[in-house]
């Protein structure tokens, strides 16, 4: 029997899961684009997330494109009953390796079925719809891509439906046309823009799940994050992590990593209980 997994569980819909979750973006090749070097290793990353409890798994039919979704397919199918399969649509990739917004009706319904296809399943759990582009969320209506999503669901293709990379003007406007489970920004200790999205969603029993747990620290942040870890004998990647789940109960991790043992290392990092003098510290980093 595995040790509970830091966080606890979270509510998605009728699908609950654990906070602590995978993200499976890294196991593509260089830039996200074709298979890994190493596929072997790839699968038992995959397996060792679910022997060690985790019930949620964060892809996309983009990445490699298609190799994430067919590692978990060869991995993990038929998949346990207790595992949730995450995707995102709304995006493709280019002979450049660009993520070009891929976001006409005929695109969602190409990509829900490719997400079908390469997971090997007959409905996916959630689909979250990519909003912005690579350099960020942009201002502009979601309509008509995320009332197409609404079409493919009442088909019985999508059980839940989330946004990523969104405003939070887009988050308001889906809401208006069906409801969310889920909202994937990029949110970490130094980029807190979404620090009342995030407690809205909580009163409304609305998951967040950041990416780039460690993204675009300043020097003097990180510096300030390196601190707190040396102070826990722990890495700054465990501190982010911790942070996170403590920051609100609505907060899903999706860390991602090629390496069973670093998944070991992700898990037992994020259970770090931070003192309240460190949270002081480290919500400076924000301000």
């Amino acid at each position: 029997m595995t040790a509970p997994l830091p966080g606890g569980t979270w509510t998605l819909g009728d699908l609950t899961v654990t906070r602590f979750g995978y993200g499976a973006m890294q196991l593509a090749g260089p830039g996200v684009m074709g298979p890994p070097a190493d596929r072997d290793g790839a699968l038992a990353v995959l397996r060792e997330a679910v022997d060690l409890g985790i019930t949620h798994i964060d892809t996309s039919d983009a990445y490699g494109p298609r190799v994430t979704n067919e590692l978990i397919r060869a991995a993990l199918h038929p998949y346990p009953e207790s595992l949730h399969v995450m995707t995102k649509v709304g995006a493709h990739r280019d002979e450049q390796g660009g993520w070009p917004p891929a976001r006409r009706p005929e695109d969602l319904r190409r990509a829900v079925r490719e997400n079908l296809d390469t997971l090997g399943v007959e409905a996916l759990d959630l689909v979250n719809l990519r909003l912005g582009n690579a350099e960020g969320p942009q201002a502009e209506s979601l309509a008509e891509a995320f009332e197409t999503l609404v079409a493919l669901q009442q088909e019985g293709l999508i059980r839940h439906l989330g946004v990523s990379n969104a405003t939070v003007e887009q988050v308001a406007e889906a809401r208006r046309i069906a409801p969310i489970v889920c909202v994937q920004n990029m949110y970490n200790l130094a980029h807190r823009h979404d620090d009342e999205l995030i407690d809205s969603l909580a009163d409304d029993g609305i998951a967040y799940v950041p990416f780039f747990p460690l993204g675009g620290f300043s020097p003097l942040q990180s510096s300030a994050l390196s601190a707190v870890a040396a102070r826990s004998g722990t890495t700054p990647m465990s501190v982010a992590l911790a942070w996170l789940l403590q920051r609100s109960p609505n907060i899903l991790l999706i860390p991602g990593t090629s390496s069973a043992a670093h998944l070991r290392e992700n898990i037992a990092g994020a259970g770090l209980q931070l003192s309240g003098d460190d949270l002081v510290e480290l919500d400076k980093i924000g301000s």
